[in-house]
């Protein structure tokens, strides 16, 4: 069998080549009696395989990572060793995405790299943030420890996004059908009754006028109403791809009515459970702030943190760079300020972290409760507004007969 490797050879460079051995073990052993440092070593048939089966995936679901975290984590405090540990779960991984990774992990670590630096080579498994949480325990000698916060976190934020993400699936669904049984209604149905009604001569209600317009305007331009709609979903698809484009959306995302304030307190937890678990794991302020900007999802916030990154490097405490922005409240300084000047910046973001879950869900709760009567009213009067358009002039047809 042919296996794809890259090494480092004594000079220190980086060498690629095929070699063609048993085993992948074989191969590893082979590399290394040649004076090689092994960096990975994967069969060639395998990678050809993996990479079409990946090749509508982008990223391994959180909800798999919370769980390999978790075992991870119970195998290291049961004094497992990393190269079992990480052949374990490769083995029973049900994500094949994950459970490639972790193979390749497993082989990088047997050619003596450490746990975080295989990690890095696959950022569609593991984000910067997790890699350097990772990083952070293997230079404390707390991996256990790292991988249980690491559980925790994406826990939370697995929780998090889902029941955000929840909320909007039952609107989102209603409003999608009511507008397909419109749009059917005004190119099937009405045309034909309104075909009849015109017929008859008679002088037609306003708002009767109003919905055959409509629906003649359907039948004759909506090939072009449909070409406009995809046209701003490909210029916003466009615009979600720049920088700048992505961050005009980030900003409105903040400003739309109802559930601006959702993704602020959305945002905001997400900041500060970010930093609290990273500081906790001792990795340095300056970097926690730029890998919280690299995962917070959101431009706007990320700009905020990497100014921050540059006030605190320059001497400025981070309170003071955050009460700069309008987007941070005056509550989440005050909060930060504290927490500086009584050395408890980790636990201040922690009870903040709590704090603005506990917002979110109240917030997705009140929402829920507020869409359905909305929906429910919204529809009510649609549907009205189109049987009494339609149904009063054929009553007046009949009472005239």
């Amino acid at each position: 069998m042919n296996f794809n490797y890259k090494v480092i050879d004594q000079a220190g460079r980086e060498v690629s080549g095929t070699i063609d051995a048993v085993s992948s073990d074989l191969a590893i052993s082979s590399l290394q009696r040649r004076g090689f440092i092994v960096v990975s070593v994967i069969a060639d048939s395998q990678k050809n395989i993996l990479q079409k089966s990946f090749s509508f995936f982008d990223k391994v679901p959180m909800k798999d990572l919370v769980v390999m975290s978790r075992q991870l984590s119970a195998l290291f405090e049961a004094q497992v060793s990393a190269l079992k540990a990480f052949t374990l779960l490769a083995t029973n991984s049900e994500n094949k995405m994950l459970a490639y990774a972790l193979n390749a992990v497993t082989q990088d670590i047997q050619g003596g790299i450490s746990i975080s630096q295989a990690m890095a080579k696959h950022p569609n498994a593991f984000s910067t943030f997790y890699i350097s949480m990772v990083k952070a325990g293997e230079e404390s000698g707390k991996l256990t420890e790292t991988f249980r916060y690491l559980a925790d976190y994406l826990e939370r934020e697995f929780e998090l996004a889902s029941k955000t993400k929840n909320a909007l699936i039952y609107p989102a669904f209603v409003i999608v059908t009511f507008i397909v049984v419109i749009v059917l209604m005004m190119t099937t149905v009405i045309p034909k009754l309104s075909s009849i009604l015109i017929e008859t001569g008679q002088e037609l209600p306003i708002y009767t006028r109003v919905v055959i317009a409509v629906s003649n305007f359907f039948v004759h331009y909506g090939i072009f109403l449909l070409i406009a709609l995809i046209a701003i979903g490909v210029y916003f698809g466009y615009l979600a791809r720049t920088d700048a484009g992505k961050k005009r959306i980030d900003g409105w995302k903040l400003t739309l009515p109802a559930i601006g304030g959702l993704y602020r307190k959305l945002y905001l937890a997400r900041m500060a459970d970010n930093l609290n678990t990273m500081l906790s794991a001792g990795i340095p302020v300056l970097r926690a702030l730029e890998i919280t900007g690299d995962v917070v999802d959101n431009k706007v916030y990320k700009q905020i943190l990497e100014d921050a990154v540059t006030d605190v490097r320059g001497g400025q405490s981070i309170s003071g760079s955050l009460e700069k922005h309008e987007p941070i409240p005056p509550i989440m300084v005050a909060m930060v300020r504290v927490g500086e000047e009584t050395g408890s910046l980790g636990q201040i973001l922690s009870t903040l972290a709590r704090f603005y879950k506990r917002e979110v869900d109240n917030a997705v709760d009140t929402l829920i409760g507020l869409i359905e009567p909305v929906l429910i009213v919204g529809l009510g009067v649609g549907v009205g507004f189109l049987l009494t358009a339609v149904l009063i002039p054929i009553y007046n047809i009949a009472g005239s007969l």
